[in-house]
């Protein structure tokens, strides 16, 4: 597994693998460390993308099925990255170059802008037919980011959102074409560089004050 980190420009670009991309204990140090790089920079921005067909298919049901007793500071650690990214001080776009199920999904909601590709992939919450309720801190994320309709159509149906699907109903901002996902979420952000990060950071944190409360109370 290797999470890699490149430089378009003054806007960092974090490739998060060409496998299923599931948020191992590795999978999370190695991300973490990566934003540690890049809040240590002078980057404008940051956008995350993959290499395969999945964008992240979420959490490691496997390893969690095999530490069941890590339950809890699983779930924790996987919620204080999406409060970080949420409310990191610079903006952020994901390039939703495959699937996103599930905390994946959540990964690219937790981000300012989602790019999506438009003739493959799914975002798709399966909670609902996985037997898997929400916990407080995801719903309060994601009800943070959509719409109730979008929220409603998303969290208690199982659907599976293509491109436009995703695009039509808010979940993504924009859509692009195989090949374009990444430059569309780099030239998306280009226009954004320069903001005070301390400012910046402060609004996403009151903008998302509940969201992030409830993900961090683990």
């Amino acid at each position: 597994m290797t999470i890699n980190l490149t430089y378009d420009d003054k806007i960092a670009v974090l490739d998060l693998g060409d496998d299923e991309n599931r948020f191992s204990p590795e999978f999370l140090d190695a991300i973490n460390a990566r934003i540690d790089e890049v809040e240590a920079s002078d980057a404008h921005g940051l956008v995350t993308t993959a290499g395969g067909k999945f964008y992240t298919n979420g959490l490691d049901l496997d390893w969690l099925g095999a530490h069941s007793d890590q339950l809890q500071s699983y779930v924790g650690r996987v919620q204080n990255l999406l409060a970080r990214m949420l409310t990191l001080p610079i903006p952020t776009a994901a390039a939703v170059v495959g699937h996103a199920f599930g905390a994946g999904g959540m990964l690219a909601l937790a981000h300012d802008f989602r790019v999506m590709r438009a003739d493959r992939g799914f975002f798709c919450f399966p909670e609902v037919d996985i037997r898997i309720p929400f916990t407080p801190g995801m719903a309060a994320l994601i009800q943070a980011k959509l719409s109730p309709h979008a929220a409603v159509a998303s969290m208690t149906t199982g659907r599976r959102f293509g491109g436009a699907d995703a695009a039509g109903i808010g979940i993504v901002d924009a859509t692009a074409g195989e090949g374009a996902v990444t430059a569309a979420a780099v030239e998306l952000l280009s226009p954004l560089g320069g903001k005070d990060r301390g400012t910046l950071g402060a609004i996403k944190t009151t903008m998302f004050g509940p969201a992030v409360a409830a993900l961090t109370a683990v």
